[in-house]
Order: structure tokens, then C-alpha cells, then sequence
């Protein structure tokens, strides 16, 4: 266990230049495969769980990471047509 401890800080450790939808991806695909270990130790197969558990969190990791991006492009592109509409109002 103290072995695989390890792993996961080092990993997330290394994650500091990724872009936020890679560390989604990535912490969904730990955190996925973690979940799915241990599910599918119960159900007798906890390598088979934690490939099954892996691909789904790496995939909403992923989903989840894109949508939030969306949503701050969105927000930003309303704080500057915000501040443009601000500017040509004042003169």
C-alpha cells in the first residue's frame, strides 16, 4: 500500500503544468480505478473493477474538465464585451 502512496504523490506532484481538464482527467482516472479496485475486489476481480473504474473516471474527468472550461471562456468573454460596451458608453 505505502508503494502505491508513493505513486499517487508523485503523480499528482508532477500534474503542476497541466491544464485544468488534464488534471480532471487524471485525478478522475486515479480516484476512478481506485473506486473500481475496491468494488471489484468485493466482487472477486479488482484488476477487471479497476480498469472498468479507470476509463470511467479518466471519461468524466475529461467531460467534466471540458464543461468547465466552457463555462469560464463564457464568463470571460462576457467580462470583456461587458468592459467594451463600458468603454464605448462613456465616450
Amino acid at each position: 500500500m505505502l508503494p502505491f502512496l508513493v505513486v499517487v504523490i508523485v503523480a499528482m506532484a508532477g500534474c503542476a503544468g497541466l491544464s485544468q481538464t488534464e488534471q480532471r482527467t487524471l485525478t478522475g482516472g486515479a480516484a476512478g480505478a481506485a473506486g473500481g479496485a475496491a468494488i471489484g475486489a468485493i466482487a472477486g476481480n479488482a484488476g477487471l473493477g479497476a480498469a472498468i473504474g479507470a476509463g470511467t473516471g479518466l471519461l468524466s474527468g475529461f467531460l467534466y474538465g471540458q464543461h468547465d472550461e466552457s463555462k469560464q471562456a463564457a464568463y470571460q468573454k462576457g467580462v470583456q464585451d461587458g468592459y467594451k460596451q463600458a468603454q464605448s458608453g462613456r465616450r
